[in-house]
Order: C-alpha cells, then structure tokens, then sequence
C-alpha cells in the first residue's frame, strides 16, 4: 500500500524510519534543520547496547540522592534554576522507579533492545559499513567486592532472563584486555553482546546514504513549520513547501515543542550530555569502552581519539555550555589511561530525551489523524534507531507489528 510520509529529525530514529518506510514502498521526505545525524546521534558513546535491557531508574537510596543533591558529583549534576521547572518530571522519574512499577517497564524496555543488534545488522549486512560495527562489547571495571558481587549477580540475571553474555574478568584479564590501564582493579564485566561503533556520526549517515540512492530526499527546513493541509501534512523547506499524508515527529528532545502546538503535551526532559576526545601518549591504545565504577563516565575509542563522556546534566536544553563534568572526569581519566591534548578544541554537548516511565514514545499522535511520534528514548536512541524504525513502518504501512507497541503508545500520557 502507497504512502506518502514527511519524516521530521534527521537523527538515528528518524533516518531509521524513513529508510524502513522507503523499503516497504511509501514515498518519504525526511526534514531537519541540520544534516543528518548532528544531534544526540553525534554525541553518543557509540555502543549498540544489547546488554542495556533495563532502563536507567531514579537512584532511590538517600546516600546517592545527598550526593546528587550536594551537585559535586561526575555522574550528574544540575542547574538549580532548571529544578523548577523539571521538578514534576523528575518526581514522575522517581515514582516510576519503584521497585513493584519499575519491574513492568523494565519487562517492556527489554521487548524493544533484544532485538537491536539484529536489527542494525540487517541494514549492514554486506556493505562497508559492517566494518563500523566492531563485536568487542564494553566493559565494566570494580575494585570494591561488594560491588563486583552485586554486579556479577545482576550479569547473571540478565543472562539467565533475557539471554545476555557476559565474561568476569580478573585483575590479570583486566591487564590483558587492556595493557595501558595505569590503575589495577579488582575484576570486570565485559558485556560481550553489544557493538562499538567507531564513528557513530559515519553510521547514521550511512542509513541516510542507503535513503537517499534509493529516492529518497533529505531537505533542510524548520519542523515548526508543519501545519494542517486538508486531510493531511505540509511543512516548508528550503527547496519549498511539502505535502504527504502522514508526518512522523522524530525530533528527540524538541519533540514535544511542535506535539503541543497539536494538543499533545508530554512530560519530555532532557538529559544534557558533553564529550572530548583526547589522544594517548606513544603508541598506548584503548581496546575496549569501559565505565570505572568509583568514576562514573564513560571512556570509548573512536575514530577521533579516546572518548570521555559524561553522565547527565539537569538543565534547561537551550542553556549555555557548563561542562563542569567534563572538569571533574579529566583528572579521574587520566589517572586511569596515559591521554595527552585534548583534540576538540570545544566541549560536544547534546541533549537525550526522556520520559519519566523511561520507555520512548512510540505510536500515533492523539487526536491528529496522520500524524506519529517517535521520540523518548534517553540513552538508547542509537540502539534503537533501527528497531524503531521498523516498528513505526509497520504500523504507517498497516502490518502487523513485530512486537506489540502498546506499551510505547503515546496515549499513555
């Protein structure tokens, strides 16, 4: 069945369900403001992340939230004249993670990242791109008992329900995966399943590239553009106006700026994120992602040099640059790894969409015949990207979707 379809946001998800819709026959424009993949898609720690089956919850021990709360810490830090504004989402956040509401949405998150590898290498299958997505997993490195138990039973969950791998290394195979390591730890987890891109900017465009040799047009223009036209959609571009039947919003943590002006308003916030890249003395190299658990960030090896990334920062989208993460975690990384200069000369910052059931939003836009969202999805949406953008082909073109979408569906708020 023909369709014709205006896809807004040229990031992961978005070029991801243009390149589905295009495949099952619908005639597809896909719109940004900016080229493909400048977005959240850019500033990630680059891993397919099959092992992440549970999404991140809202710390609930009073230990962690005093050390939030005090606003010193790697892992998270806040604007405090952001607080107002987020406090309603953020309790939502709160209120969702506990323990007996958590357990569903944790059920419905893993339906969805299960099938995520699979899914990125079904469009990489044969082509110069499978040689981005390197098999070598991440790992996690501890050097407290008590911590590396607690992890080593939560590895087993997640192998024993949901069929992750994992190896345990000791101190000696932490030596040996990675030679250049300056501290020893205790022992590691090396999620073995999911896939390190070494540019993941290079692999969105790729899709984008497989989008538009097959007819497809990517445009520039201003998705807050996009109006009513009889029974369907028009937004402008700079080559002009463009009208389709359906119009899928993929625009991350903008979304919900055009849903309101439709009358759908969710509870999105962003959780801002910053990354440098640096290079490393002679010839020491990083083989693997890790995050050190007494640090709290993530460093990854990319195509630019190794990758410190930050955890969440709490702040209005638009606000102006405050890395102070990005300050506190360089002196931890260089205690772990030999870096030398910095190769950016400024910070990268993006913001991740999220919603306080930290499941995406995925399905028709309420009261908007035509219209569809895809957006919400945190930390993931370089994951998932593919795996949207199956699902959201499949309801446009009317078959019947690989999972149930009913958890995602956006009516839910």
């Amino acid at each position: 069945m023909s369709r014709s379809v205006i896809v807004l946001g040229a990031g992961m998800v978005g070029v991801s369900i243009a390149l589905h819709l295009q495949r099952r026959g619908a005639h597809v424009v896909l719109l940004d403001r900016a080229p493909p993949g400048e977005g959240a898609s850019f500033g990630n720690a680059g891993l397919i992340q099959r092992e992440a089956v549970h999404p991140h919850p809202f710390p609930r021990d009073i230990a962690t939230l005093w050390r939030m709360a005090q606003n010193r810490s790697v892992d998270a830090s806040y604007h405090p004249s952001a607080l107002l504004k987020l406090a309603a989402p953020l309790f939502k956040y709160w209120w969702h993670s506990a323990p007996s509401r958590y357990r569903p949405i944790a059920e419905a998150y893993a339906r969805l990242i299960v099938t995520c590898i699979d899914e990125h290498v079904a469009l990489t299958r044969g082509t110069e791109a499978e040689a981005l997505l390197r098999p070598i997993g991440w790992m996690r490195l501890y050097n407290n008992h008590t911590a590396l138990n607690a992890a080593i039973a939560e590895a087993e969950m997640l192998k024993r329900d949901h069929g992750v791998n994992y190896a345990l290394l000791d101190e000696a195979g932490i030596a040996t995966a990675e030679p250049h390591l300056l501290v020893k730890r205790l022992g590691a987890i090396h999620w073995t399943d999911p896939l390190s891109v070494s540019d993941p900017q290079a692999l969105t465009l790729f899709y984008a590239r497989l989008f538009t040799e097959a007819g497809g047009q990517i445009l520039r223009g201003d998705a807050l553009s996009l109006q009513r036209h009889g029974a369907g959609w028009r937004v402008h571009s700079s080559d002009g106006a463009h009208e389709a039947e359906q119009v899928v919003i993929a625009l991350g943590s903008a979304s919900a700026k055009l849903t309101r002006r439709f009358g759908y308003a969710p509870p999105l916030f962003g959780k801002r994120g910053y990354h440098r890249h640096y290079r490393m003395q002679g010839n020491a190299v990083l083989n693997h992602g890790f995050l050190d658990a007494d640090s709290g960030f993530v460093l990854v090896p990319m195509r630019a040099g190794v990758r410190l990334t930050t955890g969440a920062e709490f702040a209005p989208d638009d606000a102006p640059k405050t890395p102070v993460q990005l300050a506190r975690a360089e002196p931890l990384a260089r205690k772990l790894l030999p870096l030398t200069e910095a190769v950016d000369d400024d910070p990268w910052l993006g913001v991740r969409p999220c919603t306080p059931d930290m499941l995406p939003i995925i399905g028709p836009l309420p009261g908007q015949a035509g219209a569809w969202c895809a957006f919400g999805h945190a930390h993931q949406g370089f994951t998932l990207g593919p795996t949207t953008g199956r699902l959201m082909a499949e309801m446009i073109m009317g078959e019947a979707p690989f999972i149930d979408p009913k958890p995602y569906d956006p009516g839910r708020y």
